[in-house]
């Protein structure tokens, strides 16, 4: 059996592309995404690395799918979720629920994007 995650890919999918991609670097700080765009849908992949640690994916914009509370939530990793948690109000988010510890597994901050889905922001410290 493989050391690999079970979690391949993931999609958030957005209203405002423009909007959703300015959130993300904001607050995740993470550099320039890459247009994935086919056919009728517009896809714009997060920065990552070719067969590194974790799992990567992008944000989209479909006929198909809108962006919501109660769905599936995405969380990403930080050195210090506070960091990123300081960042969302300014980028157009809101902070859902602030950093707090979860016992052995570090702590995580619930952020609300500027597309109206909740995400996670975990840290070890």
């Amino acid at each position: 059996m493989s050391q690999a995650n079970v979690v391949g890919w993931f999609e958030i999918y957005v209203e405002d592309m423009v909007r959703a991609v300015h959130f993300y670097k904001s607050v995740l700080q993470c550099g320039e995404f890459e247009d994935f765009s086919f056919a009728d849908e517009k896809l714009m992949g997060f920065p990552g690395v070719e067969n590194g640690l974790y799992a990567s994916g992008a944000l989209v914009k479909s006929d198909g799918y809108s962006p919501g509370k109660g769905g599936t939530m995405v969380y990403f990793n930080s050195a210090d979720c506070a960091q990123e948690e300081g960042r969302v109000v300014a980028a157009g988010g809101k902070v859902l629920v602030p950093k707090h510890a979860i016992g052995e597994h570090g702590f995580v901050a619930i952020l609300e994007d500027s597309e109206g889905n909740s995400i996670g922001i975990h840290s070890r410290q």
